[in-house]
């Protein structure tokens, strides 16, 4: 039976809903323009830049939550430059989770909206040129619409990734309750705390999550590949 009833557990699960989701919200909005820059461009920094973005996929997290911490602590670049603003740091905060989720998932949201910018090809926009339309109406109402199931994927996946978030998270946020204890921090305090039964249905939850996060993927997958050849 799932144990939801602990204050603790129902606030690290709303905690990281609201993490996820403001993070998927930032990353569609954010990596638009990433994504099909990379589509697009024909510079030799392409790689460079495919290669920077895609960091976070193989570098251990515990890495990247270190160098993060560094930056947001009174001595790091962007802990000054918070401090003079008079913002405080913003390590072992909710809004340091969400920089770091941010920079954590990117990948997953730029990916797919790259393959699906790619795989839409430059003619669509070519027509649309030669109607008249400017490359920002084009983009509007050409572009995002034939990469709706990229957009969908790339919510799903980020939203997921930072759900499943736990080195990052840990290392640039601790272990605070109601300010940055999500879902994979509270397994890991209950698991210290021997309540072996609520972290097992903490933790099975977690995993009938990811099962549903993958079936959904590969049906956006069939989905795209039927638009495409259809």
């Amino acid at each position: 039976m799932l144990f939801f009833g602990d204050a603790s557990t129902v606030e690290a699960i709303w905690l990281t809903l609201k993490l996820a989701g403001l993070t998927a919200i930032l990353l569609l909005v954010l990596a638009t323009p990433l994504a099909w820059w990379l589509a697009n461009t024909r510079s030799r920094w392409r790689p460079v830049v495919q290669a920077v973005t895609a960091l976070p996929l193989v570098l251990p997290p515990t890495v990247l939550g270190f160098y993060l911490l560094v930056a947001m602590g009174p001595q790091g670049w962007l802990g000054q430059w918070t401090l003079a603003l008079g913002w405080g740091t913003l390590s072992f905060t909710f809004s340091g989770l969400v920089i770091g989720s941010v920079i954590y998932s990117l990948p997953f949201a730029v990916q797919p909206l790259t393959q699906a910018f790619t795989s839409m090809g430059r003619h669509p926009m070519e027509v649309a040129a030669t109607l008249g339309a400017s490359p920002g109406d084009a983009f509007v109402s050409v572009a995002l619409p034939q990469a709706r199931l990229g957009y969908l994927s790339a919510a799903v996946l980020s939203f997921a990734h930072t759900v499943g978030e736990f080195g990052v998270v840990l290392m640039i946020g601790g272990n605070i309750p109601g300010e940055t204890r999500v879902v994979s921090t509270e397994i890991f305090g209950l698991v210290e705390a021997m309540a072996y039964a609520q972290a097992h249905a903490l933790a099975l939850t977690m995993v009938v999550f990811a099962f549903a996060v993958l079936w959904m993927s590969s049906w956006i997958e069939r989905r795209h590949a039927e638009t495409r050849h259809g």
